[in-house]
C-alpha cells in the first residue's frame, strides 16, 4: 500500500499554526494597550471635568406654591468664603420653560441648604437646577 503523508506541504494551506498564534497574541496586545488608552482618557476627562467645577449643586426638592410661584428646594457646595451663582428653571406640565432666575449663595459655609421661591408666568410642575458657578466679582 501507498504510504500516507502525514504532514501538509508547507504553505499550500495558507499560513501555519506559529504564524496564527503569533498574529494573535500581537493582536492581544494591541487590543490591551488600546483598552488602557481608552480607560486613562475616561478617567481623565471626568477628574478634570470634576476638578473644574468649584461650585456644585443638588435639586432636593420643590413644591408648587401657586399658578405664579415655586419653592425649590437646593443644596449648595462651595469652598468656605466663595459665592455661588445657582441658576433654575420651571416647566409648564407641557414641558415649555415657565420661569427661570439665578440664586446667589453668598454663606461663608462650605455647605448651604436653602429654599428659594421662583416666580413663574403659569403653573410650574417641574424644577431642574440648570447649574452652579462661583459669582464673578462684577455681579457682587
Amino acid at each position: 500500500m501507498a504510504e500516507v503523508r502525514a504532514d501538509l506541504p508547507e504553505g499550500r494551506y495558507g499560513r501555519s499554526g506559529t504564524a496564527d498564534a503569533r498574529t494573535d497574541r500581537r493582536l492581544r496586545i494591541i487590543g490591551a494597550v488600546l483598552g488602557a488608552a481608552l480607560v486613562g482618557f475616561v478617567v481623565w476627562a471626568g477628574v478634570s471635568y470634576i476638578s473644574d467645577q468649584k461650585v456644585t449643586g443638588e435639586l432636593t426638592g420643590f413644591e408648587v406654591v401657586s399658578d405664579g410661584e415655586i419653592e425649590v428646594n437646593i443644596a449648595v457646595r462651595k469652598p468656605s468664603g466663595t459665592d455661588g451663582v445657582c441658576t433654575v428653571r420651571a416647566q409648564a406640565e407641557d414641558g415649555l420653560e415657565v420661569g427661570r432666575a439665578d440664586f446667589r449663595f453668598d454663606e461663608d459655609a462650605g455647605s448651604v441648604h436653602r429654599s428659594v421661591t421662583l416666580r413663574t408666568t403659569e403653573r410650574a410642575t417641574a424644577a431642574e437646577l440648570m447649574g452652579c458657578t462661583e459669582a464673578t466679582s462684577a455681579a457682587r
